[in-house]
């Protein structure tokens, strides 16, 4: 997992697949890439993958591309956050 972006509001985290050299036969094993968006206001976080994690990743590509602003980055995930229906809790 590595942490792509930490604010006051939010958290984004991308989670990257286990390598077969990883993957243990009694644990689940992440087959695809993903990416957690963690609302730090409300508590809950919403995690993407397939079809929305690809629109997502397309986002961070434009945004190495033209550098936005940090209230263009916060707007953004307020968006993607909007869909957080899960719930932290801190272990």
């Amino acid at each position: 997992m590595n942490t792509l972006y930490d604010s006051d509001t939010f958290i984004v985290n991308h989670l990257l697949p286990a390598a077969e050299e990883e993957a243990q036969a009694d644990r689940p094993m992440l087959l695809r890439h993903g990416f957690e968006i963690v609302d730090k206001h409300t508590g809950r976080e919403v995690y993407l993958d397939g079809a929305w994690a690809e629109l997502f990743q397309r986002r961070l590509l434009e945004w190495q591309r033209v550098t936005p602003t940090q209230e263009e980055v916060e707007d953004t995930l307020a968006q993607y956050a909007g869909l957080a229906q899960t719930p932290i809790h801190v272990h």
